[in-house]
């Protein structure tokens, strides 16, 4: 199993806006091939930022995942929407 954290930090006047997209894209993410778990959540510290958890079945759905149309659409849309650039982090886990 593959777990992907990653944040993207908004400003006052995008962050609904980053919501919205975001959520869209989890939405999305949840019907494809080995996507576990797909979620983003709003950091109670910085109600600015937005926090995605994911788990993959494996590297391959994760490569599939990011490759897909919907996702390259969703990076190109938040990149206005962003006070910084975002953050990612791959574990791949022992599972059994």
């Amino acid at each position: 199993m593959v777990i992907v954290t990653g944040s993207v930090v908004g400003t006052a006047d995008t962050i609904d806006e980053l919501e919205r997209v975001s959520l869209e894209h989890v939405h999305r993410s949840r019907t494809e091939a080995g996507c576990l778990a797909h979620a983003v959540h709003r950091d109670l510290e910085d109600p600015l930022r937005l926090v995605f958890v994911e788990q993959w079945a494996d590297r391959d759905a994760l490569r599939v995942h990011v490759r897909q149309p919907g996702s390259v659409a969703f990076l190109e849309a938040i990149g206005p929407l962003t006070a910084e650039p975002g953050t990612m982090d791959v574990f791949d886990v022992a599972t059994g």
